[in-house]
């Protein structure tokens, strides 16, 4: 499937038909319209060409799981399984035979455009299956996944205190004590 091909690789070339789009002004949508309208069309021919077709109103975080499991065959990043004398290195020194993958970072701007697509085409906030936890799980188990087979630990991001907190000694009434 060459429109899944191109979705996976984030291709930049421009839809088909030129120029236009959904606006009454014949301007070209940005890059990102571009590849958000061409991940929406993919994702419902991908919906189509399952037996039987799913109608997007029954579309649910399983039919995302799928279709991000469909597009790591399509994937140029080598993730290094466990058993494999290469795993945690962040530059083998030679090739492997372990698959290449969706790299999480492609994958969690997709979800990102599909999830903004998904309401901009009538879809509710609150039934949207690309923001369901599942796809939040499964795009998290990726990232780790793919950072130990490289070696290369992701570091959580501390919480912000919020602003009423104070911090340690900065409750201090004297600012340069």
């Amino acid at each position: 499937m060459e429109r899944g091909k191109e979705l996976a690789e984030g291709s930049s070339r421009s839809p088909g038909g030129g120029a236009g789009g959904d606006s009454p002004l014949s301007t070209t949508p940005s890059r990102y319209e571009s590849q958000k309208r061409r991940d929406w069309n993919t994702f419902g021919q991908f919906l189509k060409n399952q037996r039987p077709p799913v109608p997007l109103s029954h579309c649910n975080s399983n039919h995302v799981l799928e279709f991000l499991r469909y597009l790591d065959q399509f994937g140029k990043t080598k993730v290094h399984l466990q058993g494999c004398i290469f795993y945690g290195q962040p530059e083998p020194p030679a090739p492997c035979t372990c698959p290449l993958r969706q790299a999480w970072g492609s994958l969690d701007a997709l979800i990102g455009r599909l999830r903004a697509a998904y309401e901009e085409n009538g879809g509710s906030q609150e039934t949207n299956p690309f923001a369901s936890g599942a796809i939040r799980v499964y795009l998290r188990d990726v990232k780790e996944c793919q950072a130990k087979a490289r070696g290369i630990p992701y570091k959580k991001k501390k919480k912000k205190d919020s602003p009423g907190k104070p911090d340690d000694d900065s409750s201090s009434s004297m600012p340069f004590s």
